[in-house]
C-alpha cells in the first residue's frame, strides 16, 4: 500500500518546491500554441506540457472538463496524463469538482480514487454542498487508498459567496466545510489527506484553519493576479499551502524549456516569498 497523500505531499513539496501547475487544454490556450481544436491538438498540448513540467513540479492539475469535451479519445489522452506525470515522479491532482450522493458518490469515487482505474489520480477535487457528508465513500476510499481530496470551501469565483459566506448554525457555511475536513485531518502526521480549496485572491476569509492540519490548494497564482504577498495575506504563516498557476506558466509553451524555465521561475519566487 503507498503512504497516505498528505505524507506523499509534504515529501514531494520538500523535494521540488509547493508550486502546483494547472494542464488547462482551453481552446484559446490551442490557438495560441498554433494546434488544431481537436483531439490531435489536445494531445499535443497535455503531453507537452507533462514532458515540460512531470519532472520538475510536484503537482500537476489536469482539469478534467477540457478532456471529457473531446469524449472518449479526450479522456484516453487524460489517461495518458495521469500515468505519464506519475511516472516521471509528480503527484497528479484531477480537477473534477464532483459531489453526489450514495451509490453515484461511490461510483465517482472508484473512477478517480479506486485501486486499478485508469483515471485515478493522486487527489482530487469535490464539491461538499451537497452536504459534507455526502462526499464520504470518496474520502473513505482516498483513505482505503493512499489517495487525497480537495475540497471547495471559499472559492475566488463571485458567485461562490451567496453560498460559501451564507450563515447557518451560526457560522459561515465555508467554516463547516473546514471543521468537518478538520475532523477528518486530526492526528495525522505531517498532515492529513483531505485538503480545502481557498482562492488566493479572496482576501480576508473569515475562516479559522488552526485546526486543519491538511493542504490547502490555491489558485489564482499569476494570470489572476495572486502573488506570495496575498497568500501570506490570504493564509498567513501555514505550512501546506499549495499554490495554483495555470495560463500564466502555459502562455510560454509550446516551447518545452519555455514551459519547464517559467513554471521553475514561478516556483523560486514563491520560495523567495
Amino acid at each position: 500500500m503507498r503512504a497516505p497523500f498528505g505524507a506523499r505531499l509534504a515529501e514531494s513539496v520538500a523535494a521540488r518546491g509547493r508550486l502546483c501547475v494547472g494542464i488547462d487544454p482551453h481552446p484559446g490556450l490551442l490557438d495560441a500554441w498554433g494546434l488544431p481544436q481537436d483531439v490531435s491538438g489536445l494531445e499535443r498540448f497535455a503531453l507537452t506540457c507533462v514532458e515540460a513540467l512531470a519532472g520538475e513540479i510536484s503537482v500537476l492539475k489536469p482539469q478534467s472538463a477540457f478532456f471529457e469535451a473531446y469524449g472518449s479519445r479526450g479522456v484516453a489522452v487524460l489517461e495518458r496524463v495521469i500515468a505519464e506525470s506519475q511516472a516521471a515522479g509528480a503527484l497528479v491532482l484531477l480537477d473534477v469538482k464532483r459531489g453526489d450522493i450514495g451509490s453515484t458518490m461511490a461510483a465517482y469515487a472508484a473512477a478517480y480514487l479506486g485501486e486499478g482505474s485508469p483515471l485515478a489520480a493522486d487527489a482530487v477535487t469535490l464539491s461538499p454542498f451537497l452536504g459534507f457528508g455526502s462526499l464520504a465513500p470518496a474520502i473513505d476510499e482516498a483513505e482505503r487508498t493512499g489517495r487525497g481530496v480537495f475540497v471547495l470551501a471559499l472559492t475566488s469565483n463571485k458567485e461562490g459567496a451567496s453560498v460559501q459566506r451564507a450563515v447557518g448554525d451560526g457560522k459561515l457555511v465555508a467554516q463547516t466545510v473546514v471543521d468537518e475536513a478538520s475532523l477528518r485531518n486530526a492526528g495525522a502526521d505531517p498532515m492529513g489527506s483531505v485538503g480545502l480549496v481557498i482562492g488566493a485572491t479572496v482576501g480576508e476569509t473569515g475562516l479559522d484553519l488552526s485546526k486543519l492540519n491538511g493542504p490547502i490548494l490555491a489558485p489564482g497564482v499569476g494570470a489572476q493576479g495572486a502573488g506570495a504577498a496575498d497568500l501570506d495575506r490570504v493564509f498567513g504563516p501555514m505550512a501546506h499551502v499549495l499554490p495554483t498557476s495555470s495560463r500564466d506558466v502555459l502562455k510560454h509553451g509550446p516551447d518545452v524549456a519555455a514551459l519547464r524555465t517559467a513554471a521553475l521561475r514561478a516556483r523560486d519566487e514563491l520560495a523567495a516569498g
